[in-house]
């Protein structure tokens, strides 16, 4: 009998962010795929290389190009769910992970719009690729962190 093959694993990651804005309004500023520049960190020097504007809808495809840890890559990502003014959900197609599936969700809340992520993904080059995983979740804690005192400070300013 062979031996099981070794599976990735799977992480999970979650951030809440509060705004003080009605949930249409946060919505659409998500829906602005230009913003996604806006609210993240400028070390990451994330640029969107797919034409601008772009209609965001399920089955939009996103290039990205960016810095993770100093070394460059490109990411192209799915809009694999897209719920106006309650969900989406976006999918690396090619990128630096294993598996990369990001479910952002829009609540109404006292006092504004209580933004939810949910991130799920794998670790390339599984098992060697877990060594990395406390310096990955430190740096989704701060890139998660900066976005949410970026939403705050320009959703206050609409």
């Amino acid at each position: 009998m062979l031996p099981a093959k070794a599976s990735h694993r799977e992480h999970r990651f979650t951030a809440r962010t509060l705004i003080a804005r009605p949930r249409p309004e946060v919505f659409a500023f998500f829906a602005a795929a230009e913003n996604l520049e806006r609210i993240t960190p400028p070390e990451l020097r994330f640029q969107i290389m797919t034409p601008l504007p772009l209609r965001m809808a399920s089955g939009a495809l996103i290039d990205y190009r960016l810095r993770l840890f100093g070394i460059p890559f490109q990411w192209t990502t799915l809009i694999s769910l897209w719920e106006p003014c309650c969900s989406f959900v976006d999918e690396q197609v090619t990128g630096p992970y294993a598996m990369w599936v990001h479910t952002h969700s829009f609540h109404e809340a006292s006092g504004g719009t209580l933004v939810n992520d949910e991130v799920r993904y794998r670790l390339p080059l599984f098992p060697l690729g877990e060594v990395a995983y406390p310096l990955v979740r430190l740096q989704l804690r701060r890139v998660f962190d900066y976005r949410a005192r970026r939403l705050s400070e320009l959703l206050t300013l609409l």
